[in-house]
């Protein structure tokens, strides 16, 4: 809330800026190379950071060739600049591939037109290629400054006065073609675009039994090939950076029949632009599409999605990501010193955090290098851990072996889902399902919850039977909020009857205190000691032990959709102000960060505490914006955030309040948020730590093979989670300590500290913690643990 009302906070925001001021300095802000979706959200945030800071900032329009143009295409960007921009794909201040500033010539022009302006500072986003012109400039800014001043361009005191150029990158892209970062802004989007298609096309392909063959962007990297042939369960997938072995041709077909045979009505086939076979010769998807026919005389169909991946909204996750990297951009270019090297802003994990541009320029390129020489094993790896790690799953997942090639474990596994439902649900158990099949266990499907458990509602699911499941929304086996407690000596004959050795548990809060009741009921109920992990999955993101849940990325997408049509709304009709309930129980995730994706004015949440002050400081916030041009407003408050001050009374306050100034609505947005299809985030979030949690049962029931060893301690119950970079299994016993029961929270979130984001990004005074990536780290390979990223 608004900031004002503490004299501490206060104090602490004198100190942020005192320790970060941006007086007397000027930033140019520009986009290069391909375009992609939340390059906007990323202006918005370095204008809104560097006018917060006490910068001024300049838009440089259509990217460097607006640099070396110069004149009305460099021009001093305010507040209001960047109103309105957040849901807007492409980029307001346009992109445009520039040769002069691939020449000296150029980038002298260049030089001039910043030093004119007193511009020392530059964020580009862009990709690689855009990344390393910036660098060639900022080693190149003192020898042109000198040739300006031979040659009368500029006098001597503006060579010493603007001595060093400070370079930030951002990397925008929607290849995720950039080593060192997790996710490029743009990906999560165009992702978003492809499911939809691909989702569109299997209803249809269903209808008539037909082939598609569907081609998607990415002309030196596969990620966006590999990842949607992971989130709709795809046949085939073409990469370049994985070429199908000799023979492919022959391997492709009888996949593609033996599916057929299993009674599946239609095969998806996904190609990556640049596909190629072991020779580096191109595979086109029409070639894909004649050896179809030919071979195997399926009705197929090619589709390429061309530009349509780059276009529309960007999705929350790329807002988000975006605007903390533009934050974040702006603080690296105020600590920057002349011997700081350019540096690119970008994801490990949900840390921001900054890396030399060379090394990662450098990775990159090794990249395509080893592609080019045929060495792909190489460049796979070069890709990063999370690239190697989707391969592997994807793998896993679309390739049955033959029943006998596969050694029996003699082990059955139990999967449950616990509590509300949530999108990505079904994507986790298909996995847990065909990684367990994969295993040699027998997989029975428990429905209805722990009630469902009780009654014995359980029975064996084969591999074919989860097909076509990623993409439901919903839970399929049906859940039930209800916990084992009353129901311990059902459940123990149950898991007796079934002979079940382990259980995976796929839930929210119910599902976390349903384990810890299975695990005090160990010492009572032999039954009970097997291996146990449990999978976080709703949509208020409020379990213990990790910092994502399974539907919460759906959840959210829902909300800043809605708020992006609400905004629309309350700009035809001005001075409207739109209060807006989310759902999480206590927590305040979705109202926080959909604040933070929709442009939110304010978001009431639990996790701090606010009064009448705050609501009265916020009134006076908006009263004042109306005087803008941006006459609208939108205030979103997390369901249990107050029990007094609820949804109707704020409404009724602000709406006495704001009289004669601005008028009120109110909206609930209710159970929508736990419905519609999973976002390509969730789908493969689901898929792989469902996946991490079934290769972790099978592990431990590995180690007690032959022995009739029970499982009695604390590490054989676990919560499977996200923490900071790594992927933990941590002993539901040891959570306890983590968890404030009475409010179903953890006692320490990680999003609070983007709470101040949200304020600066909405003109409050807040102080933004640097500490956590100020230092500038190096590029690392392999690590011990997954990454969090998807």
């Amino acid at each position: 809330m608004a900031d004002d009302v503490s004299s501490d906070r206060k104090g602490s925001f004198r100190k942020f800026l005192e320790h970060l001021s941006g007086a007397g300095k000027a930033i140019g802000v520009l986009t290069s190379g391909g375009d992609a979706q939340g390059m906007n959200a990323a202006v918005r945030a370095v204008v809104r950071m560097g006018i917060y800071v006490g910068a001024k900032v300049y838009f440089i329009y259509e990217g460097y060739q607006g640099m070396v143009d110069g004149g009305n295409n460099i021009v001093e960007a305010n507040w209001e600049s960047v109103s309105n921009i957040l849901q807007v794909g492409g980029t307001i201040i346009g992109s445009a591939r520039c040769k002069a500033f691939r020449s000296r010539e150029g980038r002298l022009k260049g030089a001039q037109n910043l030093v004119q302006l007193g511009i020392t500072n530059l964020c580009v986003i862009g990709g690689d290629g855009s990344l390393t012109g910036a660098n060639i400039f900022r080693k190149e800014w003192n020898g042109l400054l000198e040739e300006l001043a031979r040659n009368g361009e500029i006098n001597k005191e503006a060579v010493e006065k603007y001595s060093h150029l400070n370079v930030v990158g951002m990397v925008g892209s929607i290849d995720n073609d950039f080593c060192g970062t997790d996710m490029t802004i743009g990906t999560d989007s165009a992702l978003h675009r492809i499911i939809e298609v691909i989702d569109a096309i299997m209803t249809t392909a269903q209808s008539h039994q037909r082939t598609f063959v569907l081609e998607v962007m990415g002309r030196h990297c596969g990620y966006l090939a590999l990842v949607s042939a992971l989130a709709c369960g795809a046949d085939w997938v073409f990469l370049p950076e994985s070429p199908p072995e000799e023979g492919w041709q022959e391997n492709m077909c009888v996949k593609l029949s033996e599916n057929r045979a299993r009674k599946k009505r239609l095969n998806i086939i996904i190609v990556a632009e640049g596909a190629i076979d072991t020779q580096n010769r191109p595979i086109t998807s029409e070639q894909i599409k004649e050896l179809v026919v030919t071979q195997l005389g399926y009705d197929t169909r090619v589709t390429i999605l061309g530009h349509v991946q780059r276009g529309g909204t960007p999705s929350a996750f790329d807002r988000i990501l975006a605007s903390r990297m533009g934050v974040e951009a702006v603080v690296a270019l105020l600590q920057a010193t002349p011997e700081t090297p350019a540096c690119v802003v970008s994801l490990n994990g949900n840390q921001a955090v900054r890396l030399p541009l060379v090394e990662c320029v450098q990775m990159t390129q090794d990249v395509q290098k080893a592609m080019d020489e045929r060495r792909f094993k190489e460049a796979v790896r070069l890709r990063g851990r999370s690239f190697e790690g989707n391969l592997n799953t994807y793998k896993r997942l679309a390739i049955k072996l033959p029943d006998d090639q596969i050694p029996k474990s003699n082990c059955n596994v139990g999967i449950i889902n616990v509590g509300a439902p949530a999108a990505g649900m079904n994507a986790a158990v298909r996995s847990a399902v065909r990684v367990g099949i994969a295993d040699g266990h027998k997989m029975f499907a428990i429905y209805d919850g722990f009630e469902g458990f009780a009654k014995g509602q359980i029975k064996q699911i084969s591999w074919a039977d989860v097909g076509g499941w990623t993409g439901q929304g919903g839970s399929i086996l049906g859940t039930k909020r209800t916990l084992p407690g009353k129901y311990l000596q059902e459940i123990a004959a149950q898991m007796r009857a079934h002979s079940l050795n382990a259980l995976l548990i796929i839930g929210g809060f119910e599902a976390y205190l349903g384990l810890l009741e299975l695990s005090k009921a160990r010492e009572k109920q032999e039954e009970l000691c097997v291996p146990m992990v449990m999978v976080p999955a709703t949509v208020s993101n409020n379990v213990p032990g990790s910092d994502f849940s399974i539907g919460a990325d759906t959840a959210l997408n829902t909300i800043t959709d809605t708020c992006d049509r609400i905004k629309q709304s309350a700009s035809g009709t001005k001075r409207r102000v739109f209060i807006i309930e989310t759902m999480g129980g206590y927590c305040g995730y979705l109202a926080n960060m959909g604040g933070l994706a929709a442009g939110a004015d304010a978001a009431y949440i639990f996790e701090e505490p606010f009064d009448i002050r705050d609501l009265q400081a916020n009134v006076e916030h908006l009263t004042e914006k109306m005087k803008t041009t941006i006459q609208r407003g939108l205030v979103l408050r997390n369901e249990s955030c107050n029990e007094n001050y609820t949804t109707d009374f704020i409404y009724q306050l602000y709406s006495e309040e704001g009289r004669g100034v601005f008028d009120c609505r109110k909206n609930v947005l209710g159970h929508m948020q736990q419905g519609g299809a999973p976002s390509p985030f969730d789908r493969n979030f689901g898929t792989k730590i469902s996946a991490k949690a079934m290769e972790w049962i099978s592990k431990k029931l590995k180690q007690s093979q032959g022995k009739g060893k029970r499982f009695m301690t604390d590490d054989s119950i676990c919560v499977l989670g996200i923490s900071k970079r790594n992927i933990l299994f941590q002993p539901v016993a040891e959570l306890t300590k983590q968890t404030d029961f009475e409010h179903r929270i953890p006692k320490e979130q990680w999003w609070l500290k983007l709470r101040p984001l949200m304020k600066i990004l909405a003109k409050y005074k807040a102080s933004y913690e640097v500490s956590d990536s100020s230092q500038l780290e190096h590029v690392h390979l392999q690590g011990q643990e997954e990454p969090a990223a998807i």
